[in-house]
């Protein structure tokens, strides 16, 4: 099969490796496609702390695909099943895991490329915040992740002010369900507008959705005494410092809606497919750039740079 194999620091091969078996308890997903995460471009820019070359496949864990070949003590899962997986070597061919890290995808899907990852931390994120009718709830970051909780928060019956540095981004945010969209320039003009646009009260609920420093300052302004801050960003690269002594005057609750357990990931997806399947979520439109394998790299770039237009790449196997 063929396989991305990361050699150095932005260095990319393709690479023909023997086809993977399913071991015991394990099945066997030929690949349509692969999300690729932007928790990705770190380890591809080469930190001190990354080993190559990586396995084939490596770091591809947003893939979705048919199962072609099945261990013994599978379970119901069949060959022919059309499935989302959370494997980590998808930037190939094929994948193997354990048959509890699949979830059957319906035949109203047939044809959509499903990300399940992704799109079930959404639904994990949104849980987590505990978002209810006549909440208002800031965003900050629109992009893949940050457009899908617009949709959640906004079919929860909150009000929803999207912060976002480019002009797509808040283009996107009112096409999502977004009540208000603040431009994400001046740190003060932001708290300004928000508190204007919240009668002074500020927001109930504050999910910063970009794995920075800045708008993790900004949420703590930003959510009301007794709100809820949400870390739904993803802060890989290096220590952050919070203003504890806001934090304990405001009384805030502060979770960080990150998941390690697979179960809870499966549930998520499985939640994802329900509400991509009654119109609640949206993620076609969001699905902006499209790769082949061969231009892992390229895909890579995009997602590092974020041009304007730019919300979410996948790699597409032949």
């Amino acid at each position: 099969m063929k396989a991305a194999v990361l050699t150095g620091p932005r260095q990319i091969e393709v690479r023909d490796v023997p086809l993977p078996k399913p071991g015991p308890g394990q099945v066997r997903v030929r690949l349509e496609g692969c999300g690729v995460c932007a928790s990705n471009v770190t380890p591809w820019e080469g930190p001190e702390w990354m080993t190559f070359p990586t396995k084939p496949g490596g770091l591809g864990h947003e893939g979705w695909g048919v199962i072609d070949a099945v261990g013994p003590g599978a379970g119901s899962i069949a060959v022919g099943d059309r499935v989302a997986t959370l494997f980590e070597n998808s930037y190939a061919g094929y994948d193997i895991g354990d048959c509890n890290s699949v979830v059957k995808l319906p035949a109203s899907l047939d044809g959509h490329a499903f990300p399940g990852e992704p799109l079930g931390c959404a639904v994990n994120i949104a849980s987590r915040s505990d978002i209810h009718a006549g909440h208002c709830v800031a965003i900050i970051g629109i992009g893949f992740l940050g457009a899908l909780l617009i949709q959640l928060a906004s079919h929860a019956g909150a009000k929803v002010i999207a912060i976002a540095r480019r002009r797509s981004s808040l283009e996107l945010a009112r096409a999502m369900g977004a009540s208000a969209t603040v431009p994400m320039g001046d740190h003060y003009e932001i708290i300004k507008e928000v508190t204007q646009l919240t009668g002074g009260a500020l927001c109930d609920r504050v999910i910063e959705a970009t794995g920075k420093q800045w708008p993790l300052d900004l949420a703590g302004e930003i959510v009301r005494e007794r709100g809820k801050l949400v870390i739904a960003g993803y802060h890989q690269d290096g220590p952050r410092q919070v203003n504890m002594q806001q934090w304990n005057w405001k009384g805030i609750d502060v979770t960080n809606a990150h998941e390690r357990d697979r179960t809870i990931y499966v549930s998520g997806i499985e939640e994802a497919i329900k509400a991509v399947e009654a119109g609640i979520l949206t993620p076609d439109r969001l699905y902006t750039h499209r790769y082949p394998l061969s231009r892992l790299g390229d895909a890579l770039e995009a997602t590092r740079d974020h041009s304007d237009g730019f919300v979410k790449a996948l790699v597409e196997m032949p």
